[in-house]
């Protein structure tokens, strides 16, 4: 359906008037801003230091100012992406324009712009034409949706503008393709070039990916996306709407972000702040385990295993079953039983709290709270809350005392009047016993804090640091090797390995999971590593003992879980089914979503590298954008690889796209083909390897497993021979990981035999 001229010249004199009104506020809130400042500097002038209640005002309005000044300057260019005309029941057709954010009149109130995450924009992304409905806070609002228009609007123009449901391109005249039953919108904005970095879409939400970001908080949420669904943007928009919604409860601080590496932290760094979202943590799980535990070591990384399991041959399948052991939920049971003997033992030292010969508390009462009544609380904690309670108590409990003590010398003084006859040595032998009972009583009241102070010194520790050897060293002491699950040659090679790497100052990331339990289980999770939200990325790859350490650090069990099977390239401790982590790890209480359409690569890229899939896994769906076939070619040396490199560095460079990768299986490799670009190839390119923090060149050499999460305009597998890609889950698994990188082209090389997986 056409548009007639007068309603593209309504949109116009609409951004023309917004804009308008924009530079207004604009100027409006830098006045306001510029008289905060001279009121602030003012206070701080007369405070001289001190707490001034008007100055830390001040201070505030001009942080809500100064983030309101940047919502416009930020917004100018481009206010709003999207248009909705809603008739709420029994009220007039109104239309509201949604933007990235909020933007409202400072004197009237009335809002311009509706921020993306409000209820009624809901509407945009799920609503359908007719009768509908979104969510409020005061419950369902009912009407009906008669308009969905979106915008690209570029430096403050009107460029295109599209009506869903009629698909065709509605500003640029009739004469061009635009009548295909496709998405044209989010057809323009996928054929874009990628760039270092993640950026923002919520121009660009799809429906599901929308139900995905709104979904309820208090539930774990795992997301299975296949590669190229946006389930990393969908997890990062999550956070910017969970933020919203819950102002009033939830921050920044509140949140933490777990990604694979520091490659992919810096390339998903723009994303939230590009949504008005700063100061959320994000690292990874071994850097926040460190922190925690107080870790100067070294840390051998799930890369450097993976590297090792793909380079090394020798006890391959002995390293995968003591990674697999580490992660599971039965290790984890095994610690829980040496908790619990730990538990005993210490339950079994305790004694009464005395002072001299008086019993403050018994030690039945003791052991009752520490055993019985207290037994969901860490060990440590246990004991601290005792002492609590105990304080509260210890004034009656030495009232008590105190009364015994006036018992036993009322009968002294009794005794004594009986038996002698009143006169001066009465009355001084009298004196003598109350100064002694005025002394005891003194000296009880002063000894009754002094030992029960010092019962809880000696009781209350019990030190973590060493608990993991202890645990392996002892195992045989509380679990029947009958009950044990794992050999002892096995236990014993784990426990050599611990040792030996701790006298080389290293320590395995596998370990770092039972040390963070066994930390949890008898001191609790630190208050500064208490979250309300744990967001984690390519959690697939992650261990079920993991993601119960990250259950412990968690308010209401409040993750958001995103991942992909078929990606699952840490095979030998990861995740191998859903079913299982949603049994052991969460008790069945999981809402679970599958995304299943691929927006990342073309069809012909998308196509190619299903095939390579693991058997069972079910292959990505991918969304209408055709380009180039895949490309196979063979090389005969490094010399005519870089040639033919050069080549297509320069045709997509002359198709306006930047960022290409040359994806290896491995470091070693990475860093050979480098030595071999360096000579014959007329481009520059930067090796990334595991301690890399950034991607700075648009031109990189890449390990395979590191590509996880990024995308690239052109991906060139290097190398795609049978020696390098055999038939086997791992390296299917890798190759479909570097087959899935690319947004636009994608060429294939192998010297010597061609992969049977292609």
């Amino acid at each position: 359906m056409a548009i007639e001229e007068k309603e593209r010249l309504i949109e116009e004199k609409y951004l023309e008037d917004t804009i308008n009104w924009m530079n207004h506020e604009i100027g409006r809130v830098e006045e306001n801003k510029g008289n905060l400042k001279g009121r602030i500097d003012s206070l701080r002038r007369e405070s001289k230091g001190k707490y001034n209640e008007e100055l830390e005002t001040a201070e505030k309005l001009y942080k809500i100012t100064s983030k309101s000044l940047e919502k416009y300057s930020d917004g100018k260019e481009s206010p709003y992406f999207a248009r909705i005309d809603f008739r709420e029941k029994k009220r007039d057709v109104e239309s509201y324009y949604i933007g990235k954010f909020g933007l409202g009149d400072g004197n009237t109130g009335e809002e311009r712009v509706i921020d993306w995450r409000s209820p009624i924009a809901d509407l945009y992304y799920g609503g359908t034409f007719g009768e509908c409905y979104y969510r409020a806070p005061m419950g369902l609002v009912i009407g009906e949706l008669s308009l969905k228009r979106k915008f690209i609007i570029r430096e403050e123009k009107l460029i295109d503008a599209f009506d869903e449901g009629i698909n065709e391109v509605i500003l640029r005249g009739n004469d061009e393709e635009g009548s295909a039953l496709v998405d044209e919108f989010l057809k323009v904005n996928l054929e874009e070039s990628g760039s270092s970095k993640l950026k923002e879409v919520v121009a660009t939400i799809q429906k599901e990916q929308n139900e995905v970001i709104r979904s309820e908080k208090n539930i774990p949420l795992i997301l299975q996306g296949v590669a190229g669904s946006g389930k990393t943007t969908v997890a990062l928009h999550r956070v910017a709407y969970l933020l919203y919604k819950y102002k009033e409860k939830l921050l920044s601080k509140d949140i933490l972000i777990i990604a694979p590496n520091k490659v992919f932290l810096d390339y998903i760094s723009d994303v939230l702040p590009n949504l008005g979202v700063d100061s959320i943590k994000q690292n990874t799980y071994e850097e926040i385990v460190c922190e925690i535990l107080n870790i100067k070591e070294k840390i051998i990384t799930k890369d450097n295993k993976l590297s090792q399991i793909l380079e090394e041959e020798n006890e391959l399948e002995e390293l995968i079953t003591i990674s697999r052991i580490k992660g599971s939920v039965e290790f984890k049971a095994l610690i829980d039983i040496y908790i619990e003997y730990i538990e005993k033992e210490d339950g079994e030292k305790i004694e009464d709290i005395k002072v001299y010969d008086y019993v403050l508390f018994n030690k039945e009462e003791i052991k009752r709270l520490f055993i019985e009544d207290l037994k969901k609380m860490p060990i440590n904690i246990r004991k601290d809350e005792i002492k609590r309670y105990f304080t509260l108590k210890i004034e009656d409990k030495i009232r008590n005392i105190l009364d015994k003590v006036n018992f036993y010398y009322e009968y002294k003084v009794a005794r004594v009047k009986n038996k002698m006859e009143d006169g001066e040595e009465r009355r001084k032998r009298l004196i003598e016993i109350y100064d002694e009972r005025d002394n005891k009583r003194k000296d009880i009241v002063k000894m009754s804090n002094v030992c029960f102070n010092e019962y809880f010194e000696k009781w209350k520790e019990v030190k973590t640091e060493n608990l993991y050897i202890d645990f392996l060293k002892n195992i045989d002491k509380f679990v029947p090797k009958d009950n044990l699950f794992i050999s002892e040659d096995i236990i014993e090679k784990i426990l050599n390995e611990i040792i030996e790497n701790s006298s080389k100052g290293i320590i395995d990331s596998e370990d770092l999971a039972p040390m963070l339990y066994l930390k949890f289980k008898i001191e609790d999770v630190p208050e500064k590593f208490k979250y309300k939200h744990i967001v984690v990325d390519e959690v697939q790859d992650y261990s079920e003992f993991q993601m119960a350490t990250l259950k412990h650090m968690v308010e209401l069990n409040s993750l958001t879980l995103v991942g992909d099977l078929a990606q699952g390239i840490y095979f030998y401790k990861g995740i191998n089914n859903w079913p299982q982590v949603i049994h052991n790890v969460f008790n069945e209480e999981v809402n679970f979503i599958t995304l299943n359409k691929s927006y990342r690569s073309t069809v012909e890229i998308i196509n190619f590298a299903s095939k390579v899939l693991v058997k069972g896994i079910e292959s990505a769906i991918p969304v209408f954008r055709h380009g180039k076939d895949v490309e196979v070619a063979k090389f005969k040396n490094n010399r005519e690889f870089s040639e033919k490199l050069d080549e297509i560095v320069e045709l997509v460079q002359e198709e306006g796209k930047n960022t290409i990768a040359i994806i290896c299986k491995n470091y070693n490799e990475c860093k050979k083909l480098k030595t071999h670009l360096n000579k014959y190839s007329s481009n520059k390119w930067d090796v990334v390897k595991d301690t890399s923090k950034s991607i700075t060149n648009s031109k990189i050499i890449i390990p395979a497993y590191m590509t996880k999460g990024l995308e690239f305009d052109c991906s060139i597998i290097y190398n795609c021979n049978e020696d390098n890609y055999g038939d086997n889950e791992l390296d299917r698994k890798i190759l479909y990981v570097a087959l899935t990188r690319a947004l636009h082209y994608e060429y294939i090389f192998y010297n010597g035999s061609k992969s049977s997986l292609i």
